[in-house]
């Protein structure tokens, strides 16, 4: 019997249009992953072309582009050299000094311990780190004078908070403002761009002894509030920042090549950083360190040094596909692959606006630049997206309404007034078709 219903016309006629039926939803489901991006892959080529008109007028040596939408990579390529003396091509997996992209890891290692209600932001810093008691501001505060020496003080009118660290509000600046620059250098207040030795908590703690550039909550003011809230990390977690990345972020997200400090295997991904000049055009950066706009900078800080050092601020090594697992993490609402950080809820708060009209043209939340209403938006881009970039010329932004993040990774600084970054994030929004 059974033998009759196989051999029987009706059954291989069912057969083939079975078969036909998976074999047209195998081609939709594929079409349609490509349809889903929304994205114009002739549009998406302009990026290539701009990275390569830099590449090719010697303004920078390599970069590397990702443009993602709807939860896939629609454009990942590289460009140019990661090492133009060494002849060494860039490569989609090359590792960058990505500098403050550190700032956003940092600030959500301290929305996962706040959820898991160790602290309220709002609480002051001097709970964990007792030495930020009975801190001085400077008199007059910024942005009241801005030249004279720090030599008059008055006393806090309120205790850092928390939500002040995590907002720039802090009152805390970094090594090159023209008032306290130099006592941040006299006191070893490090950012991550150099090697550095001794601990983070040593740091924050000598850090203490300057005065604030303002009360609390005052202003805003770009600075090394990120580096306290590592710290921060530390004393709740009782692991050091590297230990919690590796273990509570970078592992669960599968971050592979992301790190502080590189093995000497990475290190051989690690692009070489480059300078522009108008006079002297495009050269390496050198060897040894140098000192620019007050701070002390060097580029082999990854793989040579004391490498005890972990700046929340400023220190970390990724790649283009690790910081877009990260990034994905935040769009999906704090979850990647079935591996959750964060709620919904905190993802919310972090990318919403927390200090009001003290920034010109933009807002800022915990962590993240923000555009967080239409007059932001000076080019491209939607109401509601987050971002920032990095010292040695690395940025991203991530749009919730569009569902899109897009990531430029170039190792470059001086710039010489190069706006490629932005032209790279500009022109993945005009790739949008749907």
């Amino acid at each position: 019997m059974k033998k009759q219903i196989y051999k029987s016309p009706f059954f291989l006629v069912w057969f083939i249009f079975l078969a036909f039926i998976a074999c047209t939803q195998q081609t939709d489901t594929s079409g349609t992953n490509q349809i889903d991006h929304g994205l114009s892959s002739d549009r998406l080529e302009r990026i290539g072309t701009t990275i390569e008109k830099s590449i090719d007028e010697e303004r920078i040596a390599g970069a590397v582009a990702l443009v993602a939408r709807r939860g896939n990579v629609a454009y990942l390529k590289a460009f140019g050299m990661m090492d133009k003396e060494a002849q060494m091509p860039m490569r989609t997996d090359t590792i960058f000094r990505i500098c403050s992209m550190t700032k956003p890891i940092t600030s959500v290692a301290v929305m996962m311990l706040y959820e898991e209600g160790h602290f309220m932001l709002n609480d002051p810093i001097r709970r964990f780190i007792p030495e930020f008691k009975d801190m001085k501001v400077l008199n007059p505060p910024y942005p009241e004078d801005q030249t004279s020496p720090p030599d008059s003080l008055e006393k806090a009118r309120g205790p850092i908070r928390i939500r002040h660290l995590l907002t720039h509000t802090s009152g805390l600046t970094y090594n090159w403002d023209p008032r306290l620059g130099k006592m941040y250098n006299d006191y070893s207040m490090g950012h991550g761009l150099v090697q550095q030795e001794g601990t983070i908590g040593e740091a924050v703690k000598r850090l203490t002894n300057i005065p604030l550039m303002f009360h609390p909550g005052d202003q805003w003011m770009y600075g090394v509030s990120d580096d306290v809230l590592g710290y921060l990390v530390e004393v709740v977690s009782g692991m050091t920042l590297a230990e919690f990345f590796e273990e509570r972020i970078f592992g669960p997200l599968g971050m592979k090549d992301s790190h502080f400090y590189l093995s000497d295997e990475k290190a051989a991904r690690l692009a070489a950083v480059y300078c522009y000049f108008k006079e002297k055009g495009l050269q390496r950066f050198p060897d040894e360190p140098l000192s620019a706009n007050g701070l002390f900078l060097s580029a082999d800080y990854p793989y040579n040094g004391p490498k005890t050092y972990f700046s929340g601020g400023g220190g970390l090594c990724s790649t283009a596909e690790d910081y877009f697992r990260f990034c994905q993490m935040l769009l999906n609402g704090g979850e990647l692959d079935g591996t959750r950080l964060l709620s919904p809820k905190s993802v919310e708060l972090i990318s919403q606006n927390h200090v009001g009209e003290l920034l010109e043209g933009m807002g800022y939340g915990l962590g993240f630049g923000t555009y967080s209403k239409t007059s932001h938006l000076s080019e491209l881009g939607s109401v509601g997206a987050y971002y920032w970039g990095g010292f040695f010329y690395t940025s991203f932004i991530i749009d919730p309404k569009e569902e899109m993040i897009a990531i430029f990774m170039g190792q470059l600084y001086p710039t010489g007034g190069l706006n490629l970054s932005d032209l790279v994030l500009n022109l993945a929004y005009q790739a949008i078709i749907d």
